[in-house]
């Protein structure tokens, strides 16, 4: 039986967002974290979890299968629907790769991702609907693979890797169908990938912005392949959401997109106070926007992030 979300009798569907776990071995940290994460969803009672990569870290772990099954331990074992993206560090080591732990999540009771397409770069790659009061869908979410690292580090096209072209038609094809579905409307949509997009980095410059970046830069591809061009022609994803840089928690609005971080659930290994936790994002049917807060490890809620006044950007030289 296929396994489909709805939004609640309140016309509500609540997402908490996990960020850069990196469970590697067993540890009193990540003992620790595991408990912060059930208080989160005992708080929030979300309707689904979403990872957002670097679920593990591969390259430090004996043994990254288990290391994954403790990762993915506390909504599966609280019976809370899940699902996950893949980030740099997930499969670092040489004895795992990213279609073994796409197997593994989708072995999972309750997970809630789906196959790959076929012919599309990238593994977990794959769209959620929400189903409304009619069983219709009324929102949807997306969900991409945004690779490790850059595959012409070799020319010095940067360090990290981007968005790939077969990714973006998938996209947009899928999009165009769910809005020929749905009368002609696009569908309330999210986007959930680890590696933020270089528009981050134009956001934080160049407009208003709410929350921190606590790190030197957004660690973005230097290639832009173009996919936040395709979400604004498109006119259904309303924001999205990333991991990668644990000491950003930030959003701002560029061309009617919010881009948002979450808040790293693991050490932002920063060298000052940065308590860990968790996004949370709630859509409501029918409406096309959604609200969003941070849940912290003390319990805390932050609705109201500090506003961040657009400085511009030095010229490099």
């Amino acid at each position: 039986m296929r396994k489909t979300l709805h939004f609640n009798p309140s016309g509500k569907f609540k997402i908490v967002q996990f960020t850069d776990t990196e469970f590697a071995r067993p540890s009193e940290e990540e003992t620790r974290m595991k408990a912060m994460m059930q208080r989160i969803l005992k708080a929030e009672k979300p309707d689904l979890v979403v990872y957002t990569g670097d679920v593990i870290a591969s390259g430090g772990s004996p043994d990254p299968i288990r290391a994954f099954k403790d990762a993915v331990s506390v909504p599966e074992e609280m019976q809370v629907p899940w699902a996950a993206v893949f980030g740099n560090h997930d499969s670092e080591a040489a004895n795992v790769t990213r279609e073994q732990l796409h197997n593994l999540q989708l072995a999972h009771r309750y997970c809630y991702a789906q196959p790959d397409p076929p012919n599309v770069q990238g593994t977990g790659n794959y769209v959620l609907e929400i189903l409304g009061r009619d069983l219709q869908a009324a929102a949807a979410l997306y969900f991409l693979d945004s690779g490790s690292y850059s595959p012409l580090e070799h020319l010095r096209l940067g360090f990290y890797d981007w968005i790939r072209r077969s990714q973006i038609s998938w996209y947009t094809e899928t999009s165009y169908r769910l809005t020929v579905r749905n009368g002609g409307s696009p569908l309330p949509s999210l986007g959930f990938f680890h590696i933020p997009l270089p528009e981050y980095n134009d956001v934080w410059d160049f407009s208003v912005c709410y929350g921190q970046k606590l790190d030197k830069y957004c660690c973005a591809p230097w290639i832009n392949t173009g996919f936040f061009a395709a979400m604004v022609e498109m006119g259904d994803i309303m924001g999205t959401f990333v991991g990668h840089d644990h000491g950003n928690d930030f959003w701002g609005r560029l061309h009617g997109i919010r881009l948002c971080y979450g808040r790293t659930t693991r050490n932002a290994y920063l060298g000052q106070p940065f308590l860990t936790g968790a996004r949370v994002i709630e859509l409501t049917e029918g409406e096309r926007r959604f609200d969003t807060w941070l849940h912290l490890e003390d319990g805390a809620l932050i609705h109201d992030q500090p506003e961040h006044r657009p400085e511009g950007r030095a010229l490099q030289i």
